[in-house]
């Protein structure tokens, strides 16, 4: 004879339960990929219902494409269970998508629908992505200028700064000699020197090219020369127990034990040297997108500045996203603990 008992009850009713904070779960993460979907929807609809009040040959296309965003937004986040990390990447990132649709769509209307914005100064996201497209070749090669300018100007300044910062630290003679000097010229600002470069150097690009090492060399030389004077010493007398000769214990015990440091060094003085690029290019270098950025401005293709700006950005995000890689893959130990 079978018997029932309310704890067979709970049991067989204990998966419905189970459901219930899935279910909850999955509503809100996909409940944010509805509201970006609907944002970047609406955005396309802003592109197509009304007419534009000036002449810009790529709202259709930008409307189109805001549609197959959207879509991507709904059925990324709708079904992020079953793409793996690119479904749980598009979930992560939903809030932001709705907040850009949104963000597009008010900038879309207040500019290229009703001009509550006066151009040209703020100009629609179309005649942006005209700019993209119509001139593309103009704004590679600038982009090319730059990043051979700021690479050669970056690797002389990181190169010196470290070797110096080294040397300092290392020895009181060089300290002795180079710490004065670097006293009074450090902490000036590198455009400072802007007459004096283009006076000295023969070209406008040694003189960008030196101020760019100058702004990247000083925090560089600074972090290095302070890890490695902060180096233990017990480190030093471990391994001269053990027979290191000098050129050992800078090499294998000072270096690596002050590499934290020096890539701190490198992160400032990256920053530094973009912002000196940027200068050097708009008074005295006639390329690059500092000079595109002048040329924009004069002639008030404001689209084409805030093109270039853009660019701009990406490329410096990118080139400190670059040094983070480095960074995480010589200080293995290090990893994650700082974050970009």
């Amino acid at each position: 004879m079978s018997t029932y008992s309310l704890s067979d009850g709970l049991a067989s009713g204990a998966p419905s339960l189970s459901r219930a904070p899935w279910l909850t779960s999955w509503v809100r993460d996909s409940g944010v990929g509805i509201l970006a979907s609907a944002a970047w929807i609406a955005f396309g609809l802003s592109c197509l219902w009304w007419e534009d009040v000036g002449e810009w040959s790529r709202t259709h296309s930008l409307g189109i494409a805001a549609f197959v965003i959207a879509a991507i937004a709904l059925f990324g986040t709708v079904g992020a269970d079953y793409l793996g990390s690119t479904g749980r990447a598009l979930r992560q990132r939903a809030p932001w998508l709705v907040v850009l649709g949104v963000v597009l769509t008010l900038w879309e209307v207040a500019t290229a629908k009703f001009a509550w914005l006066p151009l040209p100064f703020f100009p629609p996201p179309q005649s942006i992505i005209e700019v993209y497209t119509d001139d593309l070749p103009k704004l590679l090669d600038s982009v090319f200028a730059s990043v051979k300018l700021q690479l050669g100007g970056y690797l002389i300044g990181a190169t010196v700064g470290f070797l110096t910062g080294v040397s300092i630290g290392w020895s009181r003679a060089v300290g002795y000699w180079v710490h004065p000097v670097l006293r009074f010229i450090g902490p000036l600002p590198a455009t400072a020197w802007l007459p004096i470069a283009f006076f000295t150097f023969p070209s406008s690009w040694s003189a960008s090219t030196f101020l760019i090492a100058l702004a990247t060399g000083f925090p560089v030389t600074v972090l290095t020369w302070s890890g490695v004077a902060s180096v233990s010493n017990a480190y030093y007398d471990v391994a001269r127990t053990l027979g290191a000769k000098p050129s050992f214990l800078v090499l294998k015990v000072a270096i690596p034990a002050a590499l934290p440091h020096v890539f701190v060094g490198l992160f400032m003085g990256l920053g530094s040297s973009f912002a000196v690029l940027v200068v050097a290019e708009m008074i005295g270098v006639k390329a690059g997108l500092g000079w595109y950025l002048q040329w924009a401005q004069g002639w008030a293709a404001y689209a084409n500045m805030y093109a270039a700006l853009i660019v701009m950005s990406l490329l410096c995000s990118g080139a400190i996203t670059l040094l983070f890689a480095i960074r995480d893959r010589l200080l293995v130990w290090q990893k994650g603990t700082v974050k970009w």
